[in-house]
């Protein structure tokens, strides 16, 4: 971008201060790797430093300005005292006829992002500027504030003078290398494709389009590639355990990160430890492996929903980082638009969820008890579903369908669809969805890859995937944490117009749980207690909810089994997903006739600890473990075959005395 081009950005943007300060560094103190939070301008007043930005040196003397764009990483090196002015600010295209014209002539540009260091002729002017900016910014009344804008753009007036008469070079920031550089620095954190376009002010399309041409990986998978390889050398080069590494590399739920790296690697992480090891014995040599940097371990924030004991990984950097935000899913919307925009000349626009329609208004819909209803119009060959986000029109007969996490009742309903979330190996359904595109996480789709497969109907479980995936296709999201299975299956079985499927599907599935409840009353084993554990050494999840997952739908809602008294106290009253963690010592305590313990590759051998072995149905052969993968899913597809599975184990274990 030449610098005319920047003036006449400037003469059409809207700008807010965001913050200014006077910074000073003693002699020998040194900041590293710092992201700008925002574009800003560095001023520096006393003595000399060495400042790189995004890598690039600059030797920074008195009088010395310095322009970085949002996301840059910056680094100060002092031989002396050093003192610099610091002012962020955000700018944007004020204008939609000037905003659209700069799209359409330079898409993956962003107006501001230009980086330059100079040496000014004039440095007192562009001082005694910024000297009333500070002045005019610690005041923050509303009168100033507004005196502080005005400053700013004869600041930028006076800059822009001086940066022409110098005929000073410029460069555009490279949003490729500062992802490379974010990613390496930070891959501990929560990180997705639109938080990184947000930082350096790109649309997720275009960063995306220009990682990939540069690096032949998309953002997510170099973050996912650069986790595996610190795995891969700690698990090589030291004794941690499986939690402790996957924690260090940005997955707090081992059991997720086992699968990553056995889906990337071949091999699960022990397997592959166990396999390295023993090569390096046999060949006598030593290992050879890339050095990684130790950085901080981020605090975890948890996922609030049904049946997902995990977490999303959190974090700050040195400046305050916003948190997952309206403004963040305002920006994935964004993108998508911008993207159907460019893409999709001459198509019919689908009628979002919420919207008036043709079709919603001169319809009524039949509502059913979660306010989600469905009825068919013959003539245009479309159905229009009631949902809590309004009336969606969706095709009668969809073709090619893309569901989050619901599959296992999609399946249920005989739909095949095109591609779905992640689906664990060990799910009861999984040989039904052979050759179905894999999106990622449930909670973490790629609009990209969606948009990608053309879908004609989009079925979510979260408002967030709701929101991202809505402009794509007709969307349909399901609230399924508020929703009983029954409730669940025929909101879905209403898109597809297989209501009577459904009630087959009910109807068989409590006919399945009378003769279950049969079997184990004629056995003596239904009124027996029920425990269920997850976790090892450390501490023991012990669910206290019917609606967790791991077994605790079909032990204790459909087969109505209890817990024992300290855990089924709040069974009662909990009617969301509920588990508390207590030690080992405490934990007989909470162990009933029968021990349903969930487990996975890497899970802790409890077989050598006293406590554990000598739980009364431990020592009696009573523990029955069940796979995570088989029971953690809570459709109806699985909880019919979970139900075999519990039925089958608890007959097959010795009774009670």
């Amino acid at each position: 971008m030449q610098l005319d081009e920047q003036m006449k950005c400037w003469n059409h943007a809207a700008v807010k201060v965001l913050d200014i300060r006077r910074i000073v560094m003693e002699a020998g103190e040194q900041l590293s790797s710092y992201t700008l939070p925002a574009n800003g301008f560095i001023y520096t007043i006393r003595g000399s430093a060495d400042l790189q930005l995004d890598g690039r040196a600059y030797k920074a003397e008195r009088f010395y300005m310095l322009h970085g764009a949002k996301g840059s990483s910056l680094d100060i090196q002092t031989k002396e005292d050093f003192e610099y002015i610091l002012l962020y600010y955000r700018a944007f295209l004020a204008f939609p006829s000037y905003r659209k014209k700069w799209l359409l002539a330079q898409p993956e540009v962003a107006p501001f992002s230009l980086q330059y260091g100079f040496a000014p002729s004039s440095p007192l002017g562009l001082l005694r500027y910024l000297d009333e900016l500070e002045g005019a910014w610690i005041q923050s009344g509303s009168l100033d504030l507004l005196h502080t804008k005005s400053l700013f753009y004869q600041f930028i007036h006076e800059m822009m003078v001086q940066l022409a008469e110098q005929e000073i070079k410029t460069e555009l920031a490279d949003p490729v290398k500062q992802t490379l550089r974010y990613i390496q620095n930070h891959y501990r954190e929560q990180v997705t494709l639109d938080f990184l376009a947000e930082q350096f002010n790109y649309s997720s399309r275009h960063l995306s389009m220009q990682f990939k041409r540069q690096t032949g990986h998309s953002p997510i998978d170099y973050l996912i590639q650069t986790r595996i390889a610190k795995a891969r050398n700690l698990l090589l080069r030291s004794d941690a355990t499986l939690s402790e590494i996957a924690a260090e590399v940005g997955y707090s739920d081992v059991y997720y990160f086992s699968r990553i790296f056995k889906k990337h690697v071949g091999i699960s992480p022990i397997q592959y430890q166990r396999k390295m090891r023993e090569e390096a014995r046999t060949e006598d040599r030593p290992l050879v492996i890339s050095e990684s940097s130790i950085g901080r371990r981020w605090k975890s924030g948890y996922i609030d929903y049904e049946n997902h004991y995990q977490y999303i990984d959190g974090g700050s950097t040195p400046m305050k980082r916003r948190k997952t935000s309206s403004s963040m899913i305002m920006v994935a919307l964004l993108s998508i638009t911008m993207l159907l925009a460019a893409c999709s000349s001459g198509t019919a626009t689908t009628p979002a969820a919420g919207e008036g329609t043709g079709a919603s208004s001169n319809n009524s819909s039949t509502a059913v008890s979660s306010d989600t209803g469905s009825q068919t119009n013959k003539d245009s060959e479309t159905r229009t579903v009631s949902t809590v986000k309004g009336d969606v029109v969706v095709p009668a007969n969809p073709k090619r369908v893309v569901v989050l996490y619901l599959q296992g009742d999609v399946v249920a309903l005989g739909v095949k669809p095109i591609a779905t979330s992640d689906v664990y190996d060990g799910a009861a359904y999984k040989s039904e969805l052979e050759g179905v595109n894999a999106l990622g996480t449930w909670f973490e789709p790629n609009p990209e890859a969606v948009i990608d497969l053309d879908p004609d109907l989009i079925i979510v479980p979260s408002e967030e995937t709701y929101t991202l995936l809505k402009d794509i296709a007709p969307t349909v999201y399901i609230p399924y944490e508020k929703l009983t299975t029954e409730e669940r299956l025929h909101d879905i079985a209403s898109i597809f117009g297989k209501e009577q499927e459904a009630e087959t599907l009910i109807t068989n599935l409590n006919n399945k749980v009378k003769e279950s409840k049969k079997t184990l009353a004629d056995a003596g084993i239904l009124d027996k207690t029920i425990s269920i554990v997850e976790g090892g050494l450390k501490g023991m999840v012990i669910v206290e909810s019917k609606q967790f997952g791991r077994g605790s739908q079909a032990v204790y809602e459909y087969l109505g089994m209890k817990a024992p008294e300290v855990v089924q106290k709040k069974i009662d009253v909990v009617s969301d997903a509920a588990g508390s963690t207590i030690s080992m010592e405490v934990l007989p305590e909470y162990i009933g006739d029968y021990v349903f313990r969930s487990v996975y590759e890497g899970a802790d051998n409890l077989t050598d600890n006293p406590i554990w072995s000598s739980i009364p149905a431990i020592k009696e052969g009573r523990l029955i473990e069940i796979d995570f993968d088989f029971f953690y899913y809570s459709d109806i597809y699985s909880i019919n075959k979970q139900l075999d599975f519990v039925v089958e184990k608890l007959l097959a274990a010795p009774r009670t005395q």
